[in-house]
């Protein structure tokens, strides 16, 4: 059985709705009785889907997460305006113009690429050392400054034409606010839309297909606790990198902080800027080429 407290890798969590992420994280100390945790990517609280917790020495992963892609797939209405951009809000305007398909589809592909966008009133980011949100709560609006987002794709996979609803699969950068997306695309339009549903179904580069739910991880709990088939090893984060395998007495001197000669240990291993660094005991962090020494240098280590 594993020890609860040497927990050290990824579990990826489906978030539930009405939860936010740290809620999420709070609600798993409990789980795994350990304060050691970390999240990638926060989630708003009606949204649900992919979210990566880490445990243990994994915890100064998710520090260092790459910007890989984000998909969602999230329920929209055509028609209304709401001062969060999405259900849980206060209607501001509402519109009876009709949207046929095709016009939705020419409205929303104008939003796929480099794109400029404006960050909600409701959220996270900071203005002059305050959350957006507490102004917002205080009925306070004030100037946000666009930010560049790129949206890879954009797909309509259901429409009701009579009720000007349905949803989209959106593939875009990290830092892009989805029910800003689909408010900016009501707004094209000329009739408002609000986002109705969320879920983010690939993130940090795992799927809904690897993730476990919180009344999982608490039965496990309730049976004694041994989550070993749960936990990812947090390498899989770094799987993009080029690999560097160490000797043993590479990896010993590695370990104490000595910076080893790339063009010795790593022959057939082409220059880059970042290197995921293995040793016999496995994964031991990762490491940076100072190109001008020729020498790898430690980046993180995770044991």
């Amino acid at each position: 059985m594993a020890v609860i407290n040497e927990l050290n890798g990824i579990i990826c969590v489906n978030k539930p709705e009405g939860f936010t992420s740290f809620d999420v994280i709070a609600k798993m100390r409990g789980i795994l009785k350990m304060k050691r945790l970390g999240h990638g990517g926060t989630l708003d609280p009606m949204a649900t889907g992919v979210l990566p917790v880490f445990a243990g020495s994994a915890a100064k992963a998710s520090e260092m997460l790459p910007d890989h892609d984000k998909v969602y797939e999230a329920g929209f209405r055509l028609g209304l305006v709401t001062d969060t951009q999405d259900i849980t809000g206060k209607t501001l305007s509402e519109s009876g113009l009709a949207v046929s398909r095709q016009a939705l589809e020419d409205a929303s592909g104008t939003f796929v690429g480099d794109i400029m966008q404006i960050p909600p009133m409701y959220s996270a980011v900071s203005v002059n050392g305050k959350r957006l949100y507490e102004l917002a709560r205080q009925g306070i609006t004030v100037e946000r400054k666009p930010r560049p987002i790129t949206v890879y794709s954009l797909d309509i996979l259901e429409y009701n034409e009579d009720e000007r609803s349905g949803r989209l699969k959106i593939s875009c950068s990290k830092g892009t606010y989805i029910r800003t997306l689909i408010n900016d695309i009501g707004e094209r339009l000329g009739c408002g839309g609000i986002m109705t549903s969320l879920v983010r179904t690939a993130a940090c580069g795992f799927s809904l297909s690897d993730c476990v739910t919180i009344e999982q991880l608490q039965q496990e709990a309730d049976r004694g606790g041994d989550f070993s088939s749960f936990v990812m090893p947090v390498s899989e984060v770094f799987d993009y990198l080029p690999k560097v395998r160490l000797s043993d007495a590479q990896e010993r001197m590695y370990r104490n902080g000595i910076r080893l000669d790339f063009d010795r240990i790593c022959k057939d291993t082409p220059d880059g800027e970042r290197y995921a660094v293995f040793g016999a005991s496995g994964f031991i962090g990762t490491a940076v080429l100072m190109p001008e020494e020729r020498l790898l240098r430690v980046e993180k280590n995770f044991f």
